[in-house]
């Protein structure tokens, strides 16, 4: 294989595909990133078996070939070699290692046979849709936090993404819960979605693929089966194993019959919730709101360093209420909230408390109360 390309072609394709890559492996040949050019371009390809990232990118082709080098080395190189240059990748008749040269700089790097790399796309896809970027980016950022990192729940790993019929529109729905808090996010089902099968997507695969939504402006074209799911955005191919398991009946959990109404102006009270919570300890991050007609106190009890209390002005007309909540919790959903104001919906401190973000109808959030 002889090639030559631009390092800033290289470096943004290495820079997608090199995070896959386990900083640590048992299995050598999980370490390195897989190298095949032909035509008028390199193809590379990463994987840890579970997700697996392909990109193609321009290059001047003298000989096709293929070989596998570490990832994160050729990562690290490329990143080094000055901006503008041209990278000169060329393997060995024995296909035992492979120079990297640009300018005065030149690396010998060792190879391992691509016939060794594994490949996860085989298996078929019953349904296939593309939505914009944008779409598929709201519904990852707006779920994502909520994403539990307990690896005994391990069908919360993830997020559920389906199908759901709701005010007569189709429509595709995200959901992500730990147990202590739940978002939910709907955008209209786009064609070829419909009687898809609900999946769970890995943590590992909604951050990767957030990285890679960052232009506004593509299609995405999502295939989906039982086991994988694999979406193409411009030139990049990721394919994943989906968590196999059964996602929790989730509306179970969103309450319908909460009738104290609490409208807040989102940022004086995240930044409230942030001021009080300094004060509170790792352990226990409670910070209690006491409400009263027009009126809420914030306020953080901790046995060992003190107290802290604020006062906000705030639109409530119901019966006087003391409920505790996690202070980050609060402040990752308002984190998510769009609009200036948002609305808690209460019943009595010992019940789920439903919030809703008043400038996108199609989320919402749930937050399990605290004792305090």
């Amino acid at each position: 294989m002889r090639i030559t390309l631009e390092r800033s072609n290289l470096l943004k394709s290495l820079n997608h595909v090199h995070r896959v890559v386990e900083r640590r492996n048992t299995i050598p040949i999980l370490s390195n990133v897989l190298l095949r050019s032909d035509g008028a371009s390199l193809e590379m390809k990463a994987t840890d078996l579970d997700l697996e990232i392909t990109e193609a990118t321009p290059a001047q082709v003298e000989q096709a070939g293929a070989t596998t080098v570490p990832a994160h080395l050729l990562y690290d190189i490329v990143r080094k070699l000055p901006d503008g240059s041209e990278v000169l990748l060329a393997s060995n008749a024995e296909g035992t290692a492979m120079t990297v040269a640009s300018g005065r700089s030149k690396f010998s790097l060792q190879c391992l046979p691509q016939s060794d790399f594994p490949d996860l796309t085989a298996g078929s896809f019953s349904h296939s849709f593309r939505l914009k970027a944008t779409d598929l980016k709201m519904l990852i950022d707006r779920t994502q936090f909520a994403i539990s990192t307990e690896e005994t729940r391990y069908y919360l790993n993830g997020i559920f993404m389906h199908t759901v019929e709701s005010k007569g529109d189709l429509k595709l729905r995200a959901v992500a819960t730990d147990g202590h808090r739940l978002a939910r996010a709907d955008v209209v089902a786009p064609s070829g979605s419909e009687g898809m099968p609900g999946i769970i997507i890995p943590r590992k695969t909604v951050s990767e693929l957030q990285k890679l939504l960052d232009n506004p402006d593509v299609m995405v074209t999502v295939e989906v089966s039982d086991a994988k799911i694999r979406l193409t955005i411009g030139s990049i191919v990721m394919t994943s194993k989906l968590i196999d398991g059964t996602f929790p009946d989730y509306q179970r959990v969103i309450p319908a019959n909460n009738d104290k109404e609490l409208r807040v102006d989102c940022q004086s009270f995240a930044q409230a919730v942030d001021r009080v919570s300094t004060i509170s300890s790792e352990r226990g991050r409670a910070v209690k709101l006491a409400l009263a007609e027009g009126q809420m106190t914030l306020t953080v009890n901790n046995p060992d360093s003190g107290s802290a209390t604020e006062e906000l002005p705030v639109g409530y007309e119901s019966d006087p209420l003391e409920i505790g909540f996690n202070a980050k919790y609060l402040l990752d959903i308002t984190a998510q909230l769009t609009g200036t104001d948002a609305v808690f919906l209460l019943a009595d401190p010992g019940s789920p408390t439903l919030v809703r973000d008043l400038a996108a109808e199609d989320a919402l959030y749930v937050l399990m109360p605290m004792r305090v």
